[in-house]
């Protein structure tokens, strides 16, 4: 199956409110599971959003956004947030969709910092990102509340090569 990556449209909202349906994609978010189309569709609204979507065969199979800081004197960095259809999960999707925003980043929008939090139990997601170059910055502990327990959130960097 051969998949593109490109700029995220209008039309890939209700792909999009598809993936973030699933508990397997939610669980790994900050977001709370069962959540209606209309607030997942305001996830891909902001301005400061820079999103890519992967695609196969007229299907949106996942997406990366870059949350681009408004702050005057943090303009140089971004949030990176990603997720993917769980039929997807492990096919590379997610590792193409970083590395196209990561080139974004550093070759386009001329960000330094792109840093991400994720859950210390997704150590799928914690492997694909230091194999990205992010780099652990600290840890929040107790940070999130998730299947009924506190849950710690590792804070994650990567700065462009200079």
């Amino acid at each position: 199956m051969k998949t593109i990556i490109r700029h995220a449209e209008i039309t890939d909202h209700n792909d999009l409110v598809e993936i973030y349906r699933y508990p397997a994609v939610t669980q790994h978010t900050s977001q709370l599971l069962y959540l209606d189309s209309e607030t997942i569709k305001s996830f891909f609204k902001p301005d400061n959003h820079f999103i890519l979507v992967a695609e196969a065969e007229g299907k949106v199979l996942g997406h990366v956004t870059l949350i681009l800081n408004t702050k005057q004197r943090e303009k140089h960095s971004a949030s990176l947030a990603i997720a993917v259809h769980p039929d997807f999960h492990g096919k590379g999707i997610g590792k193409k969709l970083i590395e196209a925003a990561i080139n974004q980043a550093d070759n386009w929008l001329n960000l330094l910092r792109i840093e991400l939090e994720v859950y210390t139990d997704n150590q799928t997601a914690c492997k694909l990102y230091k194999k990205l170059g992010f780099e652990k910055e600290g840890e929040k502990r107790s940070a999130s509340f998730k299947n009924g327990k506190y849950v710690n959130l590792l804070l994650m960097s990567r700065l462009k090569p200079l």
